[in-house]
């Protein structure tokens, strides 16, 4: 399963965008929203009920301006953690450095691409499961097919 957990509802684009390409894929997926800055607490209580059903996850991350989301859940789980912020023009696009600089000990990857975030965590997942596999396969083999078929 993948958790997109998501600084705030203003996050809605990146994420919906995320959940749309799961979709696509026919992978589950559940989005929480959660701020680790304003509601530490309530985000600890999310991702302890996530840690105790001992099942293969993936958490992506979305938040804006200052990413603390990303490094908190990864701070906090063995599971993936992919960040995935939104894309911003203000500051000339340098609140992105939150997402890639990280604490010791801390692993959280970071994809810009709200698609790209969503094949990576299947692609995750499908180191055991064979389904997923086969479905990460057909849609490369779809995607090339369309840029062959864009010769025609």
């Amino acid at each position: 399963m993948i958790i997109i957990i998501a600084g705030s509802g203003k996050d809605a684009p990146t994420f919906g965008a995320i959940v749309k390409h799961l979709d696509i894929l026919g992978v589950p997926s559940k989005v929480e929203i959660a701020s680790a800055h304003k509601t530490p607490e309530y985000l600890l209580k999310i991702l302890t009920g996530y840690e105790n059903r001992q099942k293969p996850l993936v958490y992506i991350t979305v938040a804006g301006r200052s990413n603390a989301l990303g490094g908190f859940v990864d701070a906090q789980t063995a599971f993936p953690v992919i960040n995935c912020p939104p894309k911003s023009e203000n500051y000339a696009g340098l609140d992105i450095l939150s997402s890639l600089r990280m604490p010791s000990g801390v692993a959280a990857l970071t994809v810009l691409e709200p698609d790209q975030a969503a094949i990576a965590a299947v692609k995750i997942l499908a180191l055991e499961s064979k389904v997923l596999r086969r479905k990460i396969t057909a849609f490369q083999k779809q995607m090339r097919q369309e840029i062959v078929n864009s010769n025609k």
